[in-house]
């Protein structure tokens, strides 16, 4: 079992690159998002909406920051989360995404109103947090 920890968050603006739900779209959408904004300085968020079964790739946008043309706008909401903090070298951490959520879910009820993320902390850390 991992070590979890609940967080709040504040709601992130965000632009992003909308998927349906499967690792060959995920990694598409990220193609995508890579190939159009600079990966340096910059926090990135993965948003996986059951209800919607789409995941999007997204890029924070800061204030003063210009919008992407073609990626869509919009924000991930704040609020509590139960978090895990996944360390690792790519690709072999993103492995571990799908099973640590499904650790997270048996440890606490999902918000399914708001999605699950990830938050790229750097190439060898994300946290993974599911709404609670």
């Amino acid at each position: 079992m991992s070590d979890f920890q609940e967080v709040e968050r504040e709601e992130i603006a965000v632009q992003f690159v909308r998927v349906p739900d499967g690792i060959e779209h995920v990694r598409r959408a990220w193609g995508e998002l890579e190939a159009v904004v600079p990966l340096r300085v910059r926090h990135f968020y993965g948003a996986f909406d059951p209800l919607a079964d789409d995941y999007r790739a997204c890029v924070e946008v800061r204030e003063g920051d210009q919008l992407v043309p073609g990626l869509e706008s919009g924000t991930l909401p704040g609020g509590r989360y139960l978090r895990a903090r996944l360390r690792g070298d790519p690709p072999a951490v993103y492995e571990r995404i799908g099973p640590t959520f499904g650790e997270l879910t048996q440890e606490a009820k999902p918000d399914t109103g708001r999605p699950s993320l990830e938050h790229y902390r750097r190439y060898d850390e994300i946290d993974l947090l599911l709404p609670i």
